[in-house]
C-alpha cells in the first residue's frame, strides 16, 4: 500500500514510517526539517528512514501549498497520515505565529489537496490537550472539547474541525486521533523524559511544575504506532457506528483517543527514570505553568471496540526502553 505521511522526521512520524516500512508499505514522507529543536536529531531519523527501498523523504513546509501538492499527487497514496505540526504547549506562548502557520495555514493547505485527490483514509493527529480544563475523568470522545487552554490546543482543535468539514463536503473518510502524552527513543529534546535525564545525567536540578503531583495518562510510542496503523485499515462510514462511536452524524469521520487509560503522577515518573539511570533527581518544586492541565486520562472504550486492544506497555518498560537509547545516542554508555 502506498501511504503519505507527513512530520517523518519528526518523533512519532519516524517511527510510524519506520512501522509501516517494516510492514512492507511504501511510504513518501514530507517535512520541513525546521529548527524547532536541533536538526540533527531529525536528520539521524531520516537516515534510517532512507535504508528502506521503500520510502522517499521530500522536504517541505505545510505552508508551502504548491509543493505539497505536487508531493502528495506523485505518492499516488492511498493513506494520509497528517502528523507534522509546530507542537509543545509551553512554546506556544512564545512563537503563536509558528503554530497558526504550520497547524492552521498547513493543514488547510494539506486539505485543499485532498479535495481534489482524495484518499481511501486521511488520519490526523490530534492531542489529548483539545479536553482543556475538563474535569470528568476519564475524557470520552464524545465530551465537549471546545475550552482549550492553551493555543497549541486550540489550532489542534480548529484542525479537527477543518477536517470534519472536509469529510463532510467532499466525502473524504477521515480519522482524528487524540494522542496521550507520548514518550520513548528518539523523542524530542523539547519533551520530559529528555529534560528530565539529561539533568540527573548531569547533575543539574530539573524544574517540576505543579509541585509533581500533575497525572498523565502516559502512551509508549511503540504502541501509538501499533494503534495508528491498525487504525489505518478501518475508515470511518457515515451511518455504520459502532457502540460508544463518536462517529458523525453528517460526514465520514470518527474521533478515537489513544492511551491505555491509566494516570501516572509526574513525581513518580520521575522516579521511574531516577531508577533506570541509577541516580536520584535534584528536584526544584514550581507551581502549574499556564496552558498546562492537571490531569488527563483517555476512556479506552472505542478504541477498544474498533481495534481490540488499546496500549499496555507499562511506564517502567517504556522508560527503562528510552534510557537505554537515550545513553546510547547521547554517547552515555
Amino acid at each position: 500500500m502506498k501511504i503519505f505521511v507527513t512530520g517523518t522526521a519528526g518523533f512519532i512520524g519516524f517511527h510510524l514510517a519506520r512501522r509501516l516500512l517494516d510492514d512492507g508499505h511504501a511510504v513518501t514522507g514530507y517535512d520541513g526539517v525546521t529548527n524547532y529543536y536541533d536538526p540533527a536529531l531529525k536528520r539521524s531519523r531520516l537516515a534510517l528512514l532512507a535504508k528502506y527501498d521503500q520510502f522517499e523523504q521530500i522536504e517541505g513546509m505545510l505552508e508551502d501549498a504548491g509543493r505539497l501538492d505536487d508531493a502528495v499527487v506523485a505518492s499516488d497514496a492511498e493513506i494520509v497520515v497528517h502528523l507534522a505540526a509546530q507542537a509543545g504547549v509551553r512554546y506556544s506562548l512564545e512563537a503563536p505565529q509558528s503554530y497558526i502557520q504550520s497547524n492552521v495555514v498547513g493543514t488547510a493547505n494539506l486539505l485543499e489537496t485532498l479535495r481534489r485527490h482524495k484518499p481511501r483514509h486521511l488520519v490526523f493527529a490530534s492531542t489529548s490537550s483539545v479536553y482543556g480544563g475538563n474535569t470528568k475523568f476519564p475524557f470520552a470522545e464524545t465530551d465537549r472539547a471546545d475550552g482549550p487552554v492553551s493555543l497549541y490546543a486550540a489550532t489542534k482543535k480548529s484542525g479537527e474541525a477543518m477536517v470534519h468539514s472536509y469529510a463532510h463536503l467532499f466525502g473524504i473518510a477521515s480519522t482524528c486521533l487524540r494522542f496521550f502524552t507520548v514518550y520513548g527513543p528518539w523523542g524530542r529534546p523539547d519533551m520530559a523524559p529528555i529534560k528530565f535525564a539529561s539533568a540527573i545525567l548531569e547533575g543539574r536540578p530539573i524544574d517540576v511544575y505543579g509541585h509533581g503531583k500533575m497525572q498523565r495518562d502516559f502512551t509508549y510510542v511503540d504502541d501509538l504506532v501499533d494503534v495508528i496503523a491498525r487504525i489505518m485499515e478501518l475508515p470511518p462510514e457515515q451511518g455504520r457506528p459502532v457502540r460508544h462511536d463518536s462517529l458523525s452524524a453528517v460526514a465520514p469521520f470518527r474521533v478515537v483517543n489513544i492511551a491505555g487509560g491509566r494516570q501516572t503522577e509526574l513525581l513518580d515518573f520521575i522516579r521511574t527514570i531516577e531508577k533506570a539511570i541509577g541516580r536520584p533527581a535534584e528536584l526544584n518544586l514550581l507551581p502549574m505553568q499556564p496552558g498546562d492541565v492537571v490531569a488527563t486520562q483517555s476512556d479506552t472504550t472505542l478504541l477498544r471496540e474498533l481495534i481490540g486492544r488499546v496500549p499496555e506497555t507499562s511506564v517502567e518498560t517504556g522508560i527503562g526502553r528510552f534510557v537505554e537509547w537515550y545513553k546510547a545516542y547521547y554517547g552515555w554508555n
